[in-house]
């Protein structure tokens, strides 16, 4: 009898403990959302030169689509946002490290990423677009052989050249920049005979300079845009969903998107 009750009473200190530790498990993650409300703001990490998402303006301000859409979201959510730019190529180390909260920087949504972080919901679909000049002879990608091409270091330009294997072996050349404007500007300059870059960023420079640039009609693919966030931080990734999801269903999005596009590109 002695026995049993010892082997009882052993179970049920283990099953304290068990729960306990899932008790445990689950306020540890739940506590995401606590803590950005007891800091009072999520800290945002950003390549600010990356127009239209976020880059700085002629006063120094970092501005942009992604900006105003995470103040949007930091004011619902009863916080202040701060900015934080980082190098993009260490941007994932970043936030898993904790220097940084979120990555909200037209960030593409791939099965690598996935392995490391978390992601938001979609809001908003991008292309891998290619630029020339506009007196170029370059009408299709076949026409890229031999031709030297540039694009951002450690940017779903690079993996979506990568990906197309039958384009990328036929290149002279590769060349890798610590941003867009760089390579474009390399571009304008004859450096370069093309450059791959997101769609919104292209459209954005083509914008800015009209008659110098110029877009092939084939492109590397569409790709999915999401707020990274570390995969423990399941409170506050479930928040900023609900927040993204208000902010596309009362228009503020749509808006915001009117801005920098000239048309909305949210999506739905």
């Amino acid at each position: 009898m002695k026995k049993k009750l010892a082997l009882l009473t052993i179970m049920i200190f283990v099953l304290g403990l068990l729960v306990s530790g899932c008790g445990q498990a689950k306020q540890t993650e739940d506590n995401s959302l606590k803590d950005i409300k007891q800091k009072g703001k999520f800290v945002v990490g950003l390549d600010d030169s990356f127009p239209p998402m976020g880059f700085k303006n002629d006063k120094g301000e970092i501005v942009g689509f992604d900006i105003d859409m995470a103040k949007e979201a930091a004011q619902r959510m009863g916080v202040k946002v701060e900015f934080k730019p980082v190098q993009w190529d260490g941007i994932i180390l970043s936030l898993n490290n904790k220097d940084i909260d979120v990555i909200w920087n037209g960030l593409t949504i791939t099965d690598k990423r996935k392995e490391q972080i978390d992601f938001s919901k979609v809001y908003l679909q991008n292309k891998q677009i290619i630029v020339v000049k506009n007196d170029s002879s370059i009408k299709t990608k076949k026409d890229l052989a031999g031709k030297v091409v540039g694009l951002q270091l450690g940017s779903s330009s690079e993996t979506a050249l990568a990906a197309d294997t039958n384009t990328s072996k036929s290149l002279k050349e590769t060349k890798k920049y610590s941003d867009n404007t760089e390579a474009l500007m390399d571009l304008s300059q004859g450096r370069l005979d093309a450059v791959v870059v997101d769609e919104v960023v292209g459209r954005y420079y083509i914008s800015k300079k009209p008659g110098l640039y110029k877009t092939l009609d084939e492109d590397f693919g569409k790709e999915d845009y999401g707020v990274g966030i570390r995969k423990t931080d399941k409170s506050f990734k479930e928040e900023l969903d609900k927040t993204l999801d208000a902010m596309k269903a009362d228009g503020t999005a749509d808006k915001i998107s009117q801005k920098w596009f000239g048309k909305n590109i949210i999506t739905k």
